[in-house]
């Protein structure tokens, strides 16, 4: 196995002793990615990865290296404390580069943990940002673990341990889970815009050059019946509604 760790923090406090708890539970090699080391320059919403391609965006040689990584690994692990309730500054900035995997995802086949610590609240909320980010780019099955750690002096590490062996058993077993509702729906709304009257450049090459116009879902994840009947009815209806 082989896993890509995102590490969000600037510093290697609660949220990374969370992670190295996860690490001891894990089997494989880590590439660890520290943000705060890779000078990420903040996104200027210039939309250049969304409406020509992520290969023109002025920080491309920055962000791409990572993406290639998180390509080839097994798992991914998203890290990163609550800072004014949301994620840090240098999360959100990575993840505002990677906002063309909105409208073409590809990690269909991966599997990804998110590690979220507070000091107080908002871990919950934090990690279901992450988690839904991450589906919007594909994944196909996000674990969580959002803790607030304040005041403690150890770590209570059974749930870590607990949802860890988890992801492991998961990866290890190889297989995928069917999307939920919501994710069918959002692949239905970028396939329909791909195939609109005025798509989006980038959007259109994408979903006819990968084939994925030609399918209710990404074809490596199976549908049941009534999954593949909603998916088609949601596609007569956006593109319609599209045209």
């Amino acid at each position: 196995m082989k896993y890509v760790i995102i590490n969000g923090s600037p510093r290697k406090k609660n949220t990374w002793s969370v992670v190295k708890q996860v690490k001891s539970n894990l089997e494989g090699e880590f590439e660890e990615i520290h943000l705060a080391s890779r000078k990420i320059p903040m996104c200027n919403g210039c939309f250049k990865c969304i409406m020509e391609g992520e290969n023109v965006c002025p920080h491309f040689d920055y962000v791409n290296p990572i993406v290639e990584k998180l390509k080839e690994c097994d798992g991914i692990i998203i890290a990163s404390p609550v800072y004014a309730m949301n994620v840090t500054a240098l999360l959100k900035n990575f993840l505002d580069h990677t906002a063309y995997f909105y409208h073409r995802p590809e990690f269909f086949t991966k599997k990804a943990l998110v590690v979220v610590t507070t000091a107080g609240a908002g871990h919950k909320k934090v990690a279901k940002y992450i988690d839904e980010t991450l589906r919007h780019w594909g994944v196909n099955r996000v674990y969580t673990i959002a803790m607030a750690c304040g005041g403690k002096d150890h770590l209570e590490t059974s749930e870590i341990d607990k949802t860890s062996r988890k992801f492991l058993d998961d990866l290890k077993s190889g297989g995928l889970h069917s999307p939920k509702f919501g994710d069918i729906v959002f692949f239905d709304v970028w396939k329909a815009m791909a195939l609109s009257k005025d798509p989006i450049k980038a959007d259109s090459e994408f979903w006819h050059n990968t084939g994925l116009v030609n399918h209710d879902f990404a074809p490596e994840v199976k549908l049941n019946v009534f999954k593949k009947l909603f998916s088609k009815i949601m596609f007569f209806i956006l593109k319609r509604v599209m045209k």
